[in-house]
């Protein structure tokens, strides 16, 4: 028994723990020398913090309506402006900070595993079982995201939980494809060949040795799907599809100052800036983690 817990720790690839702090410490070594990425990510603290504290940062309440301060520019009293029904822009950006943060964390967590477990499933089984998921998968790719999700949030009805659900149905697709292909390299492996030899089961085999080896890669493209997810997120509240008054989303907040924008600009111009700011710092993180997990990258 003792020959063969040796020959398994032999043969079984580094644990998964393991990869994930040898990648992220070799990820903040090298964001020395990228400082356009370590910006990217410097901005994506910012607005982790800013949402965790944002009843502490908002120096007002988000839905405190006053109307004799309605549409009022920025200034030191309201560095953002005010709205149509006088609530403070700058507090309700920093609390819209808090659903934006929440749609994108819950989206990713709903289709990294989701898209994960089809493309390992896929690419290492093959067959007819890959012919099955991967037809699936082109089917749901065959629709633009967007026009999907306003479909599946449509049919659900209108809500920041239903945008969430209508969202994660439209982005697995692309972290099954990515992990398939992860999958069909590393099931020819020697660690994998090994572990077939020593009678390992197929279930075994799959989420042992070789879903871990997609992990990297899957969070990297989750990272670049970021960006989409918010600008889809804006996208349904834009349309009143989305999260509902009183909540600050950006998107509604856009839809909310359109109206006013010849004369009243930071009304829809505001939230637009942080859809902006915040949609280019997940891309630049995802461009600055993808460059520094590429095996040639690092070579060079």
């Amino acid at each position: 028994m003792s020959n063969i817990a040796q020959d398994d720790a032999i043969i079984r690839p580094p644990a998964i723990g393991t990869r994930i702090w040898n990648s992220t410490t070799r990820i903040l070594h090298k964001l020395a020398d990228e400082p356009l990425g370590m910006m990217g990510f410097i901005i994506l603290a910012i607005l982790v913090v800013v949402a965790i504290f944002a009843p502490l940062i908002a120096p007002y309440d988000p839905a405190a309506q006053t109307l004799s301060d309605a549409l009022q520019p920025p200034s030191l009293a309201h560095l953002a402006g005010t709205d149509e029904f006088g609530r403070d822009i700058f507090s309700r950006l920093v609390h819209g900070t808090r659903i934006t943060i929440q749609t994108v964390l819950s989206v990713s967590v709903i289709v990294g595993p989701i898209g994960l477990v089809i493309g390992v499933v896929a690419g290492f089984f093959g067959g007819r079982t890959d012919a099955v998921l991967m037809r699936a998968t082109d089917i749901v790719l065959s629709f633009p995201s967007l026009i999907l999700a306003l479909a599946f949030a449509a049919a659900l009805g209108a809500g920041l939980g239903t945008a969430i659900v209508a969202i994660s149905l439209t982005a697995w697709p692309p972290i099954a494809r990515l992990a398939r292909a992860e999958a069909l390299v590393v099931r020819n492996a020697d660690y994998v060949a090994a572990a077939r030899l020593y009678g390992a089961s197929p279930l075994r085999i799959l989420f042992l040795y070789i879903a871990p080896m997609c992990i990297p890669s899957v969070i990297v493209r989750l990272t670049l799907n970021m960006a989409g997810i918010i600008l889809t997120a804006a996208s349904l509240g834009f349309l009143g599809l989305g999260a509902q008054p009183p909540l600050p989303e950006w998107g509604a907040m856009i839809s909310s100052g359109r109206k006013f924008m010849l004369d009243y600009w930071w009304v829809a111009v505001m939230p637009g800036v942080a859809i902006l700011l915040t949609s280019l710092a997940f891309n630049i993180a995802g461009d600055t983690l993808r460059d520094l997990l590429d095996p040639r990258h690092a070579r060079s």
